[in-house]
Formats: C-alpha cells, structure tokens, sequence
C-alpha cells in the first residue's frame, strides 16, 4: 500500500498533501477496517428554529433589491414574500431609513449611483426620487463620494400640506445636507425651504452617522474624524470627542469611529460609540470628552450598535459574525448570542414591541434572536449581501392574538382547546354546547385530568390508541403527525383526538 510513496521536506503544504492521499488510498483498500470508536464528522450542523412571533421586516442588499420578509402566526416562520427592484451593481443600496409611522409610512434608500428613492413600505411603490449633488474637483471632474448617512424625519413635514419630507444626507467626505423633497400627490408650485448645507470635516472619511429619537440632534464619526455632535435646529456643531490616552507603552489608537448610535430615547447626552479597533466605547457629553467607558469585543472592528428600550443596553455585531449585548452602565458583557453568523454583521435592528431583534450581513442571511435569552429564532437565506434591515412595527398578524416572545415557553405547556373547524364550542357544566364562531382566535383552556374524565365520560372511544392513558410528552419529543382517531359512541356524538406538529388538540362534542 506504501509503495510509491516518497517523504520529503516539501513544507506544510505537501506533507497534508501526501497525508490525504496516503488516506484515500487506505480507505481504498477492501481490507482495510474502521478503527473501533471512529464516528464521521457530519458536514453540516443543524440549528433548531422554533420561530418567532408576527414580523415584518425589509432588507437592502449590494444588487439593489429590497425584500420584504414576513412571519405569520403565533411562532411563524419567515419567509420572503415580496421582492422589489431589478439586480444591478450600481443600485447597491448604502444605506436606509425608515419613516415608520402610522399613517403614511416612507422607505429612503441611498444607492450607489447619488439617487435616494422613497418608496412605499406597504407595495412597493415608488413615490419619488432625487440627485444627491457630488462635488467636484478643482479639474471638474466628480469625486467618487457616496452617501454614508441617510434619516428620514419622522415629525417634521408629517402636517405639511404640499406632501414634502425632510431628509438628512450626509457624504464621506464630509458634505451634509438637510432639504425638504416633495413626493407624489405633492400640490402643483407647492413651495419647499431651502435646503442647508454644512461641512462636517475638511480631512478624513464619514462612516457612521445617527439622528436621536426627538430628530433634534445627529452624530458624525468615521477614519480620522473624532465623534461629534451637532445642533440640525441651527447646523452648529456643539460638542466634540477627544481621543483616549496613550496606554502603557505610550502608544495611542488612531482614531476610527466604524458605528455610533444614542443611547436612551429621552436623553442625547449618551452616546455608544464602536471602534475599528474593536472597542465599544460610552460617551456622556454633559461630562467629559473623553470616554467614560471603553471596553474591547474580541478582535474585530465593531460593525454595527443597536440601543435597547431599556435605555442602557446595547447590541453589538462586528466584522467576525458575532453578536453581544452589554450594559453600559457598568461596560460589562451580558452574553454572546447563540449561533455564530458565518460573515460581517452589517445592520441590527430591536422590534419596538416584542424582546425580538434582527440582524443581516455579509453571509447573506437575516437572523432573528430573543433579546432576552438570546437564542436563534429564525434565520432566513436572501441569497445576496445585505446591507440594512428595519422592521415594521405597526404589523401583526389577524389570525393570532396575544404575541409575546414568551410564546417559545408557551410550547412546552399541555394547552388544550375545544375547536371545530375555526369555530369554538365551549363546554359547559350542563352539558348544552353554544356553537360561538370566532374566525381565526382559539380560546385556551388549562385543564386538569379529572376535569376531562369527568366532561367526557359520555364519550366511548372505540380505537386501542384512544383506550390508553393520554399522556401528553413534551412538543420537542413529538413526532410531527396528522393522525385523527374518531369514535362513535351511545348517543351517537363523535369525540375526536388530533396531534397536529407537536401541539396536542382535543375535540369533545357531548
């Protein structure tokens, strides 16, 4: 078997080389035995998703396309039902924001190519467009400055009656801009205000960007740009960060600002800030300029910060695919999310109503976690690098009702409900059954087992499945089944018993 083999100091390389073919040729042989306690590596590794409660959410890729992902039901499954634009590279789509009010919600998307298109978060529809102006150099010819920061008003121009909105744009190179752009259905000769115009830096590079939750203020951060603040009431900067001190071999970070959000919705003063060089740093500008708490995540550039409802935690994603939350009121790590993402996390978002949040990237998937116990509810394959996702809080699903993400414990419960056919027949003491239609909701009933015993002794069941004791194991050992055992009993009603994917259903009529 040996033979025509010759070891030689080739490297590294050559001697796995050699190895391997050294194994197939083993393998090969009709002899040749499996030692004993061998087990194969399996090539893939299944993750469990129970689902998540009603979603919607939208996400941006580098083709130019936003796909619409939606979860229907009380632990759905999301799944792409809508996908706009055509592919193309020079539609990449840089950044996003999302109007999500009410009444008359609005898309923006920056695209490579200087447009911001508005689109109609509902269909699809594009409402209107406009030309981001680039500046030019001293030869004329344009620069190659893209949109870094993008944040659609959400309370300015919502009463104005000639249908403009105001958007906040701002370019790497440091150009911001804030105008009033109107969309479809705008009054003919409807007068807009003149757009402002300011410089943020005159060296460097802008690469993240926030507006706070009263649109009063915005952040600006980047490579060789130091965060700061600015004033949009009167486009003034009012306070600026100052680099931390050198550590202990004298030796300063540069300065790389990669992600930056505010910390709390009723107080600006707070900002979390990411690093390249993969620190998450706090900022209080009441204080100081300096940080008031660094701490370093593994050894990734920070890609993306997320603040909470709860006002001092954060969720981080850096270049390696992973994802943590902290709380920075102390800086201490909370825990790592279960289940790695296998590319740069590019864009987090936090549903404003369940303890749910969603992240996208470069390994093409959108993953949805529980923020509480931070495990892996759903991931979703969207076949392109994602760039943005935000989600639609004012979506839920008709057919299911009471959605909190404690429906994942809810599942590990003997629920049992008296249904038929999506309409509900209660059972009551005296044995009469009021046929109640309520389409779509199911009323939950915890019962004991002698409660049934006693509602049910009328009902004989005839099949050996249904004679023995109805022991009910957890959903995670039940075996996904359709089976349906009917029996007709003296007083001729039927009683029936339906497993259904792992949830237990019982039918009486008496």
């Amino acid at each position: 078997m040996l033979q025509g083999f010759e070891f030689w100091d080739g490297g590294v390389d050559a001697q796995n080389a050699v190895l391997i073919e050294l194994s197939g040729r083993l393998r090969a042989d009709p002899s040749f035995e499996e030692p004993k306690g061998y087990k194969k590596m399996p090539r893939t590794s299944a993750v469990e998703c129970p689902g998540c409660a009603p979603l919607r959410a939208l996400t941006t890729d580098v083709l130019g396309l936003v796909k619409v992902v939606e979860a229907r039901g009380k632990t759905g499954i999301p799944k792409v039902v809508e996908t706009w634009g055509q592919p193309d590279a020079l539609s990449c789509v840089l950044a996003a924001s999302y109007s999500d009010r009410r009444t008359d919600p609005l898309l923006a998307v920056a695209r490579k190519n200087g447009l911001v298109e508005f689109l109609n978060p509902i269909n699809g529809e594009a409402l209107g467009i406009t030309k981001i102006d680039q500046p030019r150099s001293l030869d004329g010819s344009l620069y190659d400055d893209h949109v870094v920061g993008l944040h659609l008003f959400k309370t300015k121009g919502v009463d104005d009656p000639s249908r403009s909105v105001s958007l906040l744009t701002c370019l790497e190179r440091g150009n911001a801009c804030l105008r009033s752009i109107p969309i479809r259905d705008a009054l003919e000769n409807s007068i807009t205000a003149s757009p402002s115009t300011w410089n943020i830096c005159s060296s460097g590079k802008i690469i993240c960007s926030s507006v706070d939750k009263s649109e009063n203020y915005a952040l600006f951060g980047g490579k060789g740009i130091e965060l700061n603040m600015w004033d949009l009431g009167n486009c003034s900067k009012i306070w600026t960060a100052k680099s931390p001190p050198s550590n202990s071999l004298g030796i300063f970070s540069p300065t790389w600002f990669t992600a930056a959000t505010f910390l709390s919705e009723d107080d600006h003063r707070k900002v979390v800030a990411g690093t390249n060089n993969h620190q998450v740093r706090l900022y209080d500008t009441s204080a100081q300029r300096r940080p008031v708490i660094s701490v370093d995540f593994r050894e990734s550039p920070i890609k993306a910060v997320c603040e909470d409802l709860d006002g001092y935690t954060v969720y981080v994603g850096n270049g390696s695919g992973d994802l943590a939350s902290f709380d920075m009121r102390t800086g201490k790590l909370i825990g790592c999310f279960i289940g790695k993402c296998s590319g740069s996390i590019r864009s987090i978002a936090r549903h404003p109503e369940f303890p749910m949040i969603a992240s996208c990237g470069l390994d093409n998937y959108l993953r949805v976690w529980d923020a509480k116990t931070r495990q892996l509810l759903s991931a979703v394959f969207l076949k392109q690098h994602l760039t943005n996702v935000v989600i639609d809080s004012h979506f839920s699903d008709e057919g299911s009702e009471g959605h909190t993400c404690d429906q994942q414990a809810d599942l590990q419960v003997r629920d049992d409900t008296e249904i038929v056919d999506n309409n509900e027949l209660p059972i009551s003491s005296s044995g009469k059954a009021s046929k109640v239609k309520r389409v779509g909701k199911v009323k939950k009933k915890r019962k004991t087992r002698d409660q049934y015993d006693d509602e049910t002794g009328e009902a004989h069941v005839s099949s050996q499945a249904d004679s023995k004791d109805n022991i009910v194991l957890p959903p995670i050992k039940q075996e996904k089944s359709h089976q349906v055992s009917t029996a007709r009993g003296s007083s001729g009603k039927i009683a029936r018993r339906i497993c259904h994917e792992g949830m237990v259903i019982k039918k009486v009529a008496v």
